[in-house]
């Protein structure tokens, strides 16, 4: 089987990296599928940019779970949809004889990849999956990788309209349980998109809370 790479940048071709790609294709719709392959490309490229040394297929994993739980398969209701994908993850993971760090590393990275800065202090794979998130999402790091890398990473996955589309993903996927979202990005979304919806307010629940004063 002939090697896939992308903007010079190799894909992994395990047995385990083949299993999560066919276990998101299946799960995710082509607009996640697709971001998804685009935050491990963009991550690894900004990864060669910073000389950072990373595990590549621990990198991969985390970026092809990390928005599992805004799937209808795997989306949850009781906790943020984070930690939907990290639990994937780490459990995915286990079945394959990863545990300990290593897993741990790929938990952390998907369960903080919507938290500004702290990631990019951690492990290299939590730091890159961030930054490959970041970037496409909200096109931090654009010109950190030249134009001709963006365009072939775009080319193998493309992004129509993705901006407006990913916007309606994050609204989908949360909308069912929006008081995850208190203290998180995503709860700017759901200001934006979800009629009724009222932020936590991180001040009431001080002033509203049992103690007396």
């Amino acid at each position: 089987m002939a090697i896939e790479e992308i903007a010079g940048v190799r894909v992994p071709d395990s047995a385990l990296a083949r299993e999560a790609t066919e276990l998101v294709r299946e799960a995710a719709s082509p607009l996640l599928f697709d971001h998804s392959r685009r935050v491990y490309l963009f991550g690894a490229l900004r990864g060669r940019e910073e000389g950072l040394r990373y595990d590549p297929e621990l990198l991969y994993v985390a970026a092809m779970f990390h928005d599992l739980g805004l799937t209808p398969r795997h989306r949850r209701t009781d906790q943020r949809f984070e930690l939907d994908g990290a639990d994937l993850a780490r459990e995915f993971l286990h079945r394959h004889g990863v545990t300990g760090d290593p897993a741990d590393r790929v938990w952390t990275a998907v369960a903080l990849h919507t938290t500004p800065e702290i990631p990019l202090r951690m492990a290299p794979e939590v730091a890159l999956l961030t930054r490959g998130v970041e970037l496409d999402v909200l096109g931090i790091g654009y010109r950190a990788i030249d134009d001709a890398q963006r365009a072939e990473v775009v080319a193998a996955h493309p992004r129509p309209d993705f901006k407006n589309r990913i916007l309606a993903a994050f609204t989908e996927g949360l909308a069912d349980r929006p008081q995850t979202t208190f203290g998180n990005v995503k709860a700017d979304v759901l200001e934006h998109f979800l009629p009724g919806f009222r932020r936590g307010d991180f001040v009431e629940v001080i002033l509203g809370s049992e103690w007396p004063e």
